[in-house]
């Protein structure tokens, strides 16, 4: 039995792709397509599409963010595996095939899909959205241990456990506590989730703030140096990043980044690390990924 859960918060006019994009990948597996929302604008969407098809099934979640909201609906998801994704992002037409393929090793406990962004890379922004990934996904490609993305992952239910409400970043927080149970995390290169970046500055600190942000924090949570984000790890890629660039605009817009993930970074410490700001201050809405 797989479990199909989908988290959205307000994207009405992203969830219905979502969902088809999920029932083009064609399962035979026994499955449940589970919609997670606060708000009744996306999930009036979503019950037009279960009145068609009896396999989706509606939550609504108390809208006090996406930890709270997995920790419910995951107690109530059927399936031995799940797979998590979001109402703003969609998945490849054999993504989800792809992923369960890893499970066939009883030793994985998770897999991670592959981000891609659908940003035009001829953009400041959107150039900077295709150099992290590319760089994330031959980083994914080669390493031991990954985190999985939290746009695309698979995991064994029964190595599910409870997340703290406050948890900046879920997807590493689960990975990491299914690696301490002793199973694998995997990579499937192939399985595709489309996903919009911001297209602002202010909204790409918001974004990266709470993703990296949320790394620093699990280093705390599990007393770990070895985290796959930090300055320090960003900074021994840095030959990889210069030789990314096509040409010349790309190459200032490279240097660009540089300098805004050092600025990054300083944020997080001051803001993350020494005030302690709140979660909601941290986790909010990103209007230009939408």
């Amino acid at each position: 039995m797989i479990s199909i859960i989908i988290t959205a918060y307000k994207e009405p006019k992203t969830i219905g792709k979502a969902i088809e994009q999920v029932l083009k990948n064609g399962l035979r597996e026994d499955f449940e397509i589970i919609i997670s929302a606060p708000d009744q604008d996306t999930l009036n969407v979503a019950r037009a599409y279960s009145k068609r098809n009896k396999k989706i099934k509606i939550f609504q979640d108390e809208g006090k963010g996406k930890p709270a909201a997995l920790n419910k609906v995951i107690e109530k998801a059927k399936g031995d595996i799940l797979i998590l994704t979001d109402g703003d992002v969609y998945v490849g037409d054999k993504s989800i095939k792809e992923l369960l393929r890893k499970f066939s090793d009883r030793s994985t406990g998770a897999v991670s899909g592959h981000p891609v962004p659908i940003n035009s890379r001829s953009t400041r922004l959107g150039y900077w959205s295709h150099l992290l990934t590319d760089m994330v996904h031959s980083w994914r490609k080669k390493s031991k241990f990954i985190s999985c993305s939290g746009y695309l992952y698979t995991i064994r239910k029964k190595l599910f456990k409870k997340i703290p409400e406050d948890t900046l970043s879920d997807d590493a927080y689960i990975t990491h506590i299914i690696k301490n149970q002793g199973y694998n995390i995997k990579y499937s290169e192939d399985s595709m989730v489309y996903v919009k970046y911001p297209d602002n500055f202010s909204d790409w600190i918001k974004q990266k703030k709470r993703s990296a942000g949320g790394y620093n924090q699990i280093r705390y949570i599990f007393n770990k140096k070895d985290i796959d984000r930090s300055l320090t790890k960003e900074s021994l890629g840095i030959f990889q990043v210069l030789a990314y660039p096509n040409n010349i605009r790309e190459f200032i817009w490279t240097l660009e980044l540089i300098i805004a993930r050092i600025y990054l970074w300083l944020v997080i410490f001051w803001e993350i690390n020494i005030r302690r700001e709140e979660f909601k201050k941290v986790w909010v809405r990103i209007e230009s990924t939408k």
